[in-house]
């Protein structure tokens, strides 16, 4: 296979949430499979700067997609392209451009991970597209109702061999990697209550100034931009979810003096992989702030992590949600928990059982390389498009 990607390419680092990983994992897994990638001399990334800026988004698009045309068509007579792999937001489609490529004979595969958490339906502007990569079990419905052709996919997920191996070492630390938002935080609080000792790792955490806001998507401005952001929140979260916005404003979030002495700060890659495949509990959180759903009462998605984490050989304890058993077995290859109590339960069996950790870090590596690797995804989207 012979992909021409668009995958958040970039030389620049863009002041926006961290993008560049997905690069480094799609370009890896693709050669890992014995494939090959092609690219353009173009900044993919860029395009997320402008969703709210409609002059800079339409020269963003009017330049990269013609640019991208052109690449494509030169690189394509010269060495076919078996299908364009892209992940893009729904304010960076072309739609003109696609139906350009695919009139090359080239089919356009689209890959978009936040379904669940932004979208009430799948967008139109993903119609276009021969084949949407959706990894949420929960967003699969969105998509069969737009009647959009699509295939459930892990998330795109790839570890050097060398971080593959097997951990002689393994410390008594229930772990957890991730930044700072209003559900965990929530969560962990009331995991100390029970009893449970976590080290946390990640940004955000120690700052006081902790931004309370669960979409960085709506831009601050001048009063005209600000108006503009209320009607976009109306319309992404109705007047329910802008009550919750207000309420959220009256409510404490600070952290308190237990769950201050479980932070640990934000580790360096290397830490990162280190702290993961050495902890003898490795935990996952699945739920995420939404103004759609109120805060005691959060929706869930398997997130990246749940691949990585096994792949790295962790003892796995994530938490449940729709589709998680339909990628692992559960209590045999990860474990899982729907609430602190369970989780309490759990982390109490797990750190009594050395064999059972064993099993779960083998059982669990095993099924994450195998089947949800990158390579695996990608022969199963050939054959969806033959």
């Amino acid at each position: 296979m012979n992909i021409y990607l668009s995958f958040f390419q970039s030389k620049i680092n863009h002041p926006i949430p961290a993008y560049s990983f997905w690069e480094y994992y799609i370009k890896n897994g693709i050669e890992e499979g014995g494939y090959e990638w092609q690219e353009g001399d173009v900044d993919w990334a860029e395009g997320l700067m402008y969703s709210a800026d409609e002059e800079k988004l339409s020269k963003w698009k009017a330049e990269t997609w013609e640019k991208t045309v052109k690449d494509i068509q030169l690189k394509h007579s010269n060495k076919p392209i078996s299908f364009f792999l892209s992940y893009l937001y729904p304010h960076q489609v072309d739609e003109q451009a696609i139906k350009t490529i695919q009139k090359m004979g080239i089919p356009c595969v689209n890959f978009f991970c936040d379904n669940v958490r932004e979208f009430k339906k799948a967008p139109k502007e993903f119609a276009v597209f021969d084949l949407n990569w959706v990894p949420e079990f929960k967003a699969i419905g969105k998509y069969s109702m737009a009647n959009y052709n699509h295939i459930n996919l892990p998330m795109p997920m790839w570890v050097a061999p060398e971080n593959r191996k097997k951990s002689i070492i393994e410390t008594n630390d229930v772990s957890f990697i991730g930044s700072k938002d209003i559900q965990r935080l929530y969560l962990f609080e009331e995991v100390l209550e029970k009893g449970v000792d976590v080290s946390i790792y990640g940004s955000g955490w120690k700052d006081e100034s902790f931004d309370t806001k669960v979409s960085n998507k709506i831009e601050s401005g001048g009063i005209q931009q600000k108006l503009l952001n209320q009607v976009e929140f109306l319309k992404r979260f109705g007047l329910v979810g802008f009550c919750r916005k207000m309420k959220q404003r009256n409510q404490q979030f600070a952290v308190s003096s237990s769950l201050n002495r479980c932070l640990k700060g934000k580790p360096t890659f290397e830490e990162y992989i280190t702290i993961t495949k050495e902890s003898a509990v490795t935990l996952g959180v699945n739920r995420f702030p939404s103004y759609r759903y109120p805060i005691n009462n959060p929706n869930t998605y398997s997130r990246l992590r749940d691949i990585e984490a096994p792949m790295l050989g962790a003892c796995y304890l994530t938490e449940w949600t729709e589709g998680i058993e339909e990628m692992y077995e559960i209590g045999e290859e990860i474990e899982v928990y729907r609430n602190a109590d369970e989780l309490r339960m759990k982390v109490e069996h797990l750190l009594k059982d050395k064999m059972k950790r064993e099993e779960l870090r083998q059982a669990g590596q095993d099924r994450a390389l195998n089947y949800h690797c990158i390579q695996k995804s990608l022969y199963k989207i050939k054959m969806k498009l033959a």
